[in-house]
């Protein structure tokens, strides 16, 4: 009667915009994967090295997405455009720096770049701003119990997890990665290794599901496990490796035993809390959400076979950093019980903001007043119903010279089409344009823009009028260009000794 009251009083003041009384509230499960590309498990039939059984598991149980994106190419701008619904060119974190000690809560244009740049570049938020009505405040308000647990890099406190709406945070750690080593003993401040040799991701998991038996009252959980793996360093289970050794492929591009291992201990992670959920008999009354930051990283070499890429997101060109395909399309799996049919699959774009809207009106909790949200509610999709949307944005108006870089640049994905819109890097200070019909050309090999003017001018109206929309800040022609040391053919080729 008591938690009723406060869901009534909750609805009354229009944090909630159903009653409860009406429906009874479900748990969610919010896990993100650190650096998992879109061929880096079985989902897609891309991989023959790496074993995901938990992650075709519970593909089994619910709707996997095929075209689900992440908000960026980096992992942080990601993460707060989960946490509070927006882009990058509305939040304004747009480069992982929120390990760095310097507080900035909105992007800026940057003073100065390399002759060699034709575009001055954005200078990222390095915090989220903890006056913003994120998702961890807003079901926390809404009488959820709200745990966190994994990686964070959005900000020491005063910007920890506990500030934006957690009621735990383990380990409250800020840091970009695991520290030195997955496998202990760890450098974490907050935690200690219960025996020689544990992983990080056991651990994880394990915390997670003692804070998912002892929440009290009775309480709907929100449960946001942001996963270390499969970022750096790369380090695994010693049996693991070796046992992946054993089944590597000389002709495939993904032949890292490492790298395998690492995987395979994120799917044991995901099967460990799915065989909780089951025990527990709260499966059908549980939403899960599956779904990586960023996609795989290819720039990293590693030393075993001579100096090997971490992975391959083959068929997608590029990977983490860039603005290719590999970068930023991700894993999605969404487990909805009473909305997603069992083994099913879409072929709507989805982006991780949506995540945001799609929990909160699923739950029948108000979306804030006077904070816009560009996420949208992908519930339809979930039932194999189209999505009324024009497109999805991806803003990197950053110089990250990786395999496959471009220049600052924003991308639209409308339909079949991809035009991603270079600031300034044609000729005069012009625009440089790249389009693509990913239903044929899913590698983006053949650049249609100079052969399709007009949907290239359709599609770079919806970037500009975006970028009005949500008052981003945009790259300007660099004042210092030397054009004598601009090299056309250095973009997209990772610098030597890099």
């Amino acid at each position: 009667m008591r938690n009723y009251f406060l869901l009534t009083l909750l609805a009354a003041s229009g944090i909630i915009a159903t009653s409860y009384g009406a429906e009874k509230p479900m748990n969610v499960v919010f896990i993100l994967a650190d650096d998992l590309g879109w061929s880096d498990t079985e989902l897609y039939d891309n991989t023959k090295l790496y074993n995901t059984p938990n992650i075709l598991r519970l593909a089994e149980l619910g709707c996997t997405f095929d075209r689900a994106y992440a908000n960026s190419p980096l992992c942080s701008p990601t993460r707060a455009s989960f946490l509070t619904g927006q882009t990058p060119a509305r939040h304004g974190s747009t480069q992982p720096k929120h390990h760095t000690p310097k507080v900035v809560l909105k992007a800026e244009l940057a003073k100065r770049a390399k002759a060699s740049e034709k575009a001055l570049p954005v200078e990222t938020a390095t915090r989220v701003d903890t006056n913003l009505p994120t998702i961890g405040k807003m079901m926390q308000q809404a009488g959820y119990a709200t745990g966190h647990f994994g990686k964070w890099h959005l900000g020491a406190e005063p910007y920890s997890p506990l500030e934006h709406g957690f009621d735990v945070d383990v380990p409250h750690h800020t840091g970009p990665g695991p520290g030195k080593t997955y496998v202990a003993p760890w450098s974490f401040k907050h935690i200690k290794e219960n025996y020689p040799g544990e992983h990080i991701e056991d651990r994880m998991s394990e915390e997670a599901i003692k804070w998912l038996n002892d929440v009290s009252g009775g309480k709907p959980f929100f449960m946001n496990y942001w996963m270390f793996s499969v970022h750096g360093p790369w380090n695994a289970k010693e049996e693991l490796i070796q046992k992946y050794k054993e089944e590597i492929d000389p002709a495939s591009e993904q032949k890292s035993a490492t790298y395998a291992a690492m995987v395979h201990s994120l799917d044991d992670a995901v099967g460990a809390l799915l065989d909780e959920i089951e025990r527990k008999g709260i499966a059908d009354n549980t939403v899960i959400i599956f779904t990586s930051d960023n996609g795989g990283n290819i720039h990293t070499r590693l030393p075993e076979g001579g100096g090997i890429p971490v992975t391959s997101n083959t068929p997608l060109r590029g990977g983490k950093d860039s603005m290719r395909e590999g970068g930023v399309r991700v894993p999605c799996i969404v487990v909805w019980p009473g909305l997603t049919t069992p083994g099913s699959r879409s072929d709507e774009i989805i982006q991780t903001s949506d995540f945001y809207t799609t929990i909160l009106k699923g739950q029948g909790i108000a979306l804030p007043e006077n904070h816009p949200v560009d996420g949208i509610d992908i519930r339809p999709a979930l039932q194999g119903q189209k999505l009324e949307r024009e497109g999805i944005f991806t803003y990197f108006p950053c110089i990250v010279p990786v395999p496959e870089w471009l220049p600052p640049s924003m991308s639209v994905h409308s339909g079949k089409w991809k035009l991603t819109r270079v600031f300034h890097g044609g000729e005069n200070g012009q625009h440089d344009y790249k389009l693509y019909d990913l239903s044929n050309d899913i590698s983006e090999s053949k650049n249609l823009a100079a052969a399709m003017p007009e949907r290239v001018q359709k599609l770079d109206r919806m970037i500009e009028e975006y970028l009005k929309e949500t008052g981003a800040v945009i790259p300007v022609p660099n004042p210092n260009f030397d054009p004598k040391l601009f090299d056309p053919d250095a973009i997209g080729v990772r610098p030597a000794g890099r």
